[in-house]
């Protein structure tokens, strides 16, 4: 059967049931040379300025391997040696190297496992949103729908969804704290999108929230259509999804998504299979997140 993803008046009918055949492939060969370099970079990150004895004990490397080592990363500028006492620290390029990395960046690093047997043991894809820079939608941070054995369309990471429509945003809004969500909340009703209008009515908004909270989980509002602003009657993207939040002792750190064809098995299914999943792994995510 061909799951291409099709428009949502041509979706075709799936089932969860259906065998699926995993094809392995070969792993591929890792590089001695280059475990060997990063090694004895991460010995000087966590030792600080060291001698090639200090990196000897560290290692167990030969000191022949090691010397080798540290004169090809010192070429190529990721070492240096001081002139003053003759020890071998990192060189501030890897502190570039790393610029423009942030907490969610380490969220994606520690999710990313646990998106993965999400998706080997549902074959619907699982997903991790945060809170956008802007606070004015979820961004998505990283996705497991490329190793999905049914072909949504592809959504980027960095792909930005409506807050108070989506399954993610409410998720976030439900759990985060009182003065985070109300912040967040007051800024979307001065927006002027048409999708985010219902933040504006204070009681209904606040019942859904409330619904979300007392249910420990996030659907999407049925009129909602995927990405930023669209509602159906605009885009549709033919998919479901629930979300619950991972929490931390710092609040929300974000959102995990099972995302499915809508087409394809009702909530109802995708919540008493799946969601028990999600929560645990929301939680195993904290605690990694967390030590």
């Amino acid at each position: 059967m061909d799951f291409r993803y099709l428009p949502p008046s041509e979706i075709i009918e799936v089932h969860r049931d259906m065998p699926f055949k995993e094809i392995k492939k070969p792993e591929p060969k890792t590089i001695r040379a280059l475990e060997r370099g990063l090694e004895v970079m991460q010995i000087m990150q966590e030792h600080g300025p060291a001698t090639l004895n200090d990196i000897y004990h560290a290692s167990g490397l030969p000191r022949p391997t090691i010397l080798r080592v540290l004169r090809t990363l010192e070429q190529a500028g990721w070492i240096r040696r001081g002139l003053a006492d003759g020890l071998y620290r990192n060189s501030f390029k890897m502190e570039r190297m790393v610029d423009g990395l942030d907490h969610t960046d380490r969220l994606a690093e520690i999710t990313a496992p646990f998106l993965d047997a999400l998706c080997r043991k549902a074959s619907w894809p699982a997903e991790l949103t945060v809170l956008s820079s802007s606070g004015l939608h979820m961004e998505l941070k990283e996705t497991s729908r490329a190793s999905s054995p049914f072909l949504l369309n592809r959504d980027n990471v960095g792909h930005l969804i409506n807050i108070p429509l989506s399954s993610v945003g409410r998720a976030y809004l439900a759990f985060c704290g009182a003065e985070e969500g109300n912040e967040i909340i007051d800024r979307l009703k001065k927006t002027t999108s048409i999708a985010n209008r219902i933040v504006r009515n204070d009681a209904a908004f606040q019942k859904i929230l409330d619904e979300v909270r007392s249910a420990g989980y996030a659907l999407r509002e049925p009129s909602f259509g995927g990405g930023q602003n669209p509602l159906k009657s605009s885009f549709d993207d033919g998919l479901n999804a629930v979300a619950v939040p991972i929490l931390s002792s710092k609040g929300v750190l974000g959102c995990l998504t099972l995302a499915w064809i809508r087409k394809a098995a009702p909530i109802e299914d995708i919540v008493d299979e799946y969601l028990a999943d999600l929560i645990k792994a929301a939680e195993d995510i904290s605690d990694q997140y967390e030590k």
